[in-house]
């Protein structure tokens, strides 16, 4: 129903950003990682929201990215999680981290999240990993001509798996860029 709404920012607690558009304020819903990225009170802002409603509710979650928004929608879509469990999810790891605990199948960090146990997080992977690749993850200019600089580099701060899976990918796209390209007849 609403794609983004742009307008002033008027005020934010906790896990809530007030914007002002065309004299109504949005009362939108956001993930903790999105308070430390908003601009000054009275300051533009663009949310692109999500609009849920329940029996008993309407409510309107915002990401500052249209990636960090199909995350949400992403994470709607596996069972037995809502959109508050959700937005805790993405508060408790940014969406790049997410991917990244996808990929890596690392439960435990997603797991950490308020109200997520260890099925649950399992879950989320199983449901995820075949929708999330690393391109996702890093963009492709991670794997321009020196690859083991630029694993040293991506993979810095990760360990176990996500490394692992850093690697693998990096080589996959240096081994994709030095194929000869062929002509078709």
């Amino acid at each position: 129903m609403f794609s983004y709404i742009k307008g002033t920012l008027e005020e934010y607690w906790e896990d809530t950003v007030v914007i002002e558009s065309g004299g109504i304020g949005w009362n939108i819903h956001v993930p903790l990682s999105v308070l430390d990225r908003l601009p000054h009170v009275g300051e533009q802002m663009k949310v692109y929201t999500s609009f849920q409603v329940k029996e008993d509710s309407m409510t309107l979650y915002g990401f500052l990215s249209r990636q960090d928004l199909k995350m949400f929608n992403q994470l709607l879509g596996v069972n037995g999680i809502g959109p508050k469990a959700a937005l805790g999810i993405l508060s408790s790891l940014t969406p790049d981290d997410l991917r990244m605990a996808i990929i890596a199948e690392d439960a435990k960090a997603i797991a950490k999240a308020p109200g997520i146990g260890p099925k649950t997080a399992k879950r989320v992977i199983l449901d995820l990993k075949d929708k999330i690749s690393m391109d996702d993850v890093l963009p492709l200019q991670f794997a321009g001509g020196q690859a083991e600089a630029n694993v040293a580099a991506a993979a810095s701060g990760v360990d176990g798996a996500g490394k692992e899976a850093i690697e693998h990918w990096l080589l996959l796209v240096t081994h994709r860029q030095k194929q000869p390209k062929l002509c078709g007849r």
